[in-house]
């Protein structure tokens, strides 16, 4: 049955401070005066709207502060989970600067003994590693400064207190802090979160900035499968974006990237795509039955700013957006397309309109403004300053009409630098009191140009989200990913099985939707690699993303690539439902032992068990709970590769056996008959 995760304390906690905005958790200096919520005396309220709908209640309500600051509070709210979110934006109606707008967080406070702060840290050198912090031991700090949200910490946590605990989380692509501190002789947790780092900026007439979305999504039982199950729930409802124009839900889909199946010189992973190069992929992939849902076209496929073919540098000649003739000439990379549509295929394709190269012949060739691109002093690494209408403007423009013309169906956007650093230099020529200001318009920017890039390409009827990338895993925040997924959870995870194991019992915790690549290869940008069931088993996530060369490798095994495609199809409806890591966490030098979770689908009672007996693992046998189960309810388990039948009830465990190390068992659980 449908699990019921409502919360009527929660609710009337969303009434009270939106009732009452003088309560509400959201503090800010203005010229010197601290301020906590909107109290009455000193904020007006000008306007307070209101609309509750079956599974969302909203509230929007504006302040007037002084003549050159007015404050919206944006905020919702969703009783069939008792999750509540607001944002805060700072506007300036006048004709003077404002007063200097600072410290501006949410400030909670959550009541209950034995606080336990559990989450994971984030990708790129934690690799999504888990932590448990005693919060009454001491307090607690979480930042990321250097522009890419989701590198080395992770703006999601799990705060346990009492008898339950709230799901928390910072929706913002730049920089953000989160601070959790323990008060024992008021039992309470106070948990203060920004975006924005040092934010201290005055706001010229007619400028607006918002902060963060912060969410605080209360649950109701101290377990950390229910907790984890509860945030999935909601994200899955309330937080993943539509499939496409129509409104339909998001469902899991493979791609397929075919770069390295061209026979071409490949020497950085993505630029030997040629117009004569795709069709024999393509018509591989369909005769041998492995096609895929989405065609992926990656990096170097465009002109150079100065107008010449890029051999193999695709990271320095970006740019122009606009296609190298010489790799594909006339209409080619249109017919493309229109054949993979016509064969039941999509087609993505890479973007990365943060970064430019060579502005100057940008400027020339381009109709560019040098004055968009943000430098340091090396001018190794240049900004595209979306923030500047402009600059917005004329890379919107140009994407738009790429996508259009060749009726691309998905946008995916990848960003290779840390741009903090820039934008504080670019704050550092606004002038005294501008700290800031950078960020806030390049990150409220980069979620319209995602929104007008999901209108674009669903007005032909193509995707209704974006594959959100960063260097891998760098923007996976949470307002982000009400736009985008990740198809690629880290760049690290398309190397070992290893990593893939221990990211997919870390991440997908927190983000449900994402892929990883089907591969265990030594280095990322291997054209080859190993591929069998373990892998296979190990690679199967709502986006598989299958690496292979069909027309290049003439060892390649297309009964194994059909039959891994084949199961990964019969298991893909339960990928989004309840998820249960059932063995410890492990790192990828740790392969001594077992992993094994659970996909399970509580209305149909129904899902799938995933059993991983490691590279080096000594045990033959493993005894497993089945957590999904209640105390009196029972379930029948097969294996997809005997057949053996194993019956288990919620009250106790079954055990497995092993035949060999690095041997991964699929089990198919069902009712009883």
């Amino acid at each position: 049955m449908r699990r019921d995760y409502r919360n009527p304390a929660a609710d009337a906690w969303y009434r009270a401070v939106t009732d009452n905005p003088a309560d509400f958790p959201f503090s800010f200096r203005y010229d010197g005066v601290q301020y906590h919520g909107f109290p009455a005396d000193r904020f007006r309220l000008l306007s307070r709207e209101r609309q509750d709908g079956e599974d969302k209640w909203t509230a929007e309500l504006r302040f007037q502060l002084d003549d050159a600051l007015r404050v919206r509070l944006v905020c919702a709210h969703y009783p069939l989970f008792g999750a509540s979110e607001w944002t805060v934006w700072f506007e300036n109606p006048g004709e003077r600067d404002s007063g200097v707008i600072s410290e501006a967080e949410s400030v909670a406070r959550f009541p209950g003994r034995y606080p336990s702060l559990k989450g994971i840290l984030g990708d790129h050198t934690n690799w999504y590693r888990p932590y448990c912090l005693d919060v009454g031991a001491q307090p607690r700090h979480f930042e990321s400064n250097s522009g890419r949200a989701t590198h080395v910490n992770f703006p999601y946590f799990n705060l346990e207190c009492g008898d339950g605990g709230v799901m928390l989380a910072i929706g913002w692509a730049g920089t953000w802090r989160a601070d959790f501190r323990y008060d024992p002789a008021k039992g309470e947790t106070e948990y203060r979160a920004r975006s924005v780092n040092g934010l201290s900026t005055r706001l010229r007439p007619g400028e607006s900035i918002r902060t963060a979305l912060f969410v605080a999504a209360r649950y109701t039982a101290r377990d950390e499968h229910y907790a984890t199950n509860y945030w999935r729930g909601f994200f899955i409802r309330h937080n993943l974006p539509r499939a496409d124009g129509s409104g339909m839900a998001l469902q899991p889909f493979s791609t397929a990237c075919l770069a390295s199946d061209t026979g071409l010189p490949n020497s950085d992973g993505s630029i030997s795509e040629r117009h004569f190069t795709w069709r024999p992929s393509l018509e591989k992939m369909i005769a041998e039955d492995v096609k895929t849902d989405f065609r992926w076209f990656d990096a170097g496929w465009y002109v150079a700013p100065d107008g010449s073919s890029p051999e193999s540098d695709w990271w320095g000649t970006v740019g122009t957006w606009t296609l190298d003739e010489k790799k594909w000439p006339g209409g080619s990379f249109r017919q493309s397309t229109d054949f993979a549509r016509a064969n039941g295929m999509k087609t993505l394709m890479w973007f990365e309109p943060e970064r430019v190269t060579d502005p100057e012949s940008l400027a020339k060739n381009w109709g560019y403004d040098p004055a968009w691109a943000i430098r340091r002093g090396d001018g190794r690494v240049i900004s595209n300053n979306i923030g500047d209408p402009g600059c917005l403007r004329w890379t919107l423009d140009r994407i738009e009409k790429m996508l259009t013309e060749n009726r691309v169906e998905m946008y995916r956007e990848d960003n290779n630098s840390d741009q903090a650093a820039l934008w504080n230099d670019l704050d550092a020529r606004e002038g005294e009191d501008r700290r800031g200001i950078t960020e806030c318009r390049f990150i409220d920017a980069h979620y319209r140009m995602w929104d007008e890039l999901i209108a674009c390409t669903t007005g032909y009827g193509g995707c209704g989200f974006v594959d959100s990338c960063a260097s891998g895993g760098g923007r996976n925040d949470l307002e982000s990913l009400r736009r985008g997924i990740p198809l690629l959870r880290s760049d690290y995870d398309r190397t070992s099985t290893a990593i893939r194991l221990s990211m997919t019992t870390a991440f997908n915790r927190w983000v449900p939707f994402c892929g990883a690549n089907n591969k265990e290869k030594l280095g990322q940008l291997d054209p080859t690699g190993r591929l069998d069931m373990y892998v296979w088993r190990a690679s199967y996530l709502p986006v598989l993303n299958v690496d292979s060369q069909f027309c290049q490798d003439p060892d390649q095994d297309f009964d194994m690539l059909r039959r891994g495609l084949k199961e990964w199809k019969r298991l893909k409806r339960f990928l989004l439902k309840e998820f249960y890591p059932l063995t410890p966490w492990h790192t990828e030098e740790e392969t001594t032992g077992f992993t094994a979770y659970a996909f399970y689908d509580p209305e149909e009672e129904a899902g799938a068990l995933l059993v991983f007996r490691q590279e080096r693992c000594a045990e033959e046998r493993l005894s497993l709970p089945l957590p999904f189960l209640g105390s009196n309810e029972t379930c029948v388990l097969t294996d997809e590769d005997s057949g053996e039948v194993l019956s288990a009830g919620g009250d106790g465990e079954i055990e497995l056996a092993f035949a060999a190390p690095r041997t991964a068992r699929l089990l198919w659980i069902s009712r009883p008959r």
